[in-house]
């Protein structure tokens, strides 16, 4: 499936410690109530597109939001949730879910396997910096700082609600860099 005479951008919704850790044992590995603020923001009204473990970590479907999951299970099913097979065809549907709601992106939320493969179709990042050495198993892929310019937006420190400093910034690929999808 091609996007490439799209508005439609794909993003990323990501929160990464300093060391690349998203997660362990399928779980988020802090308490950043900001982020969770941050990241209900910028998908909000948006198709979001997850892995089945994503979803498994969230528990239920986010309302305001089409929940896409991809699984290999064929069995997989859960309210409120629209479920597909490959990454094209969640990528397909987000596409038509963004176009019947007048979204302008398509947010990926994970996981690690997910963000690996979508990494070079992906027009922007809204990034969680979360200030901190996390143990975990599971990592987003390097980027090459160079393919990507930066916009800082905002930023959190540590609190009663906020475990880390987190800083919050917009990530988008420079024109000419990544795959034309």
């Amino acid at each position: 499936m091609s996007l490439s005479n799209s508005t439609i951008r794909i993003a990323y919704v990501v929160a990464v410690a300093r060391n690349g850790v998203i997660g362990a044992g399928g779980k988020l590995v802090w308490r950043i109530a900001d982020d969770m603020k941050w990241f209900k923001k910028v998908t909000m009204g948006k198709p979001m597109v997850m892995g089945r473990k994503t979803f498994e970590s969230i528990g239920k479907a986010l309302p305001g939001r089409d929940n896409i999951v991809i699984t290999r299970d064929q069995k997989f099913a859960a309210p409120d949730v629209r479920v597909v097979h490959t990454i094209d065809d969640a990528l397909m549907l987000a596409y038509e879910c963004a176009q019947a709601r007048g979204a302008d992106e398509i947010c990926i939320i994970g996981g690690g396997e997910i963000y690996a493969q979508l990494l070079p179709r992906t027009d922007r990042i809204y990034l969680s910096k979360v200030d901190a050495e996390i143990a975990g198993n599971t990592y987003f892929p390097a980027l090459d700082s160079a393919e990507w310019s930066e916009t800082r937006e905002s930023a959190c420190a540590p609190s009663d609600k906020n475990q880390y400093a987190c800083e919050f910034v917009i990530l988008d690929r420079r024109a000419g860099s990544g795959e034309i999808h």
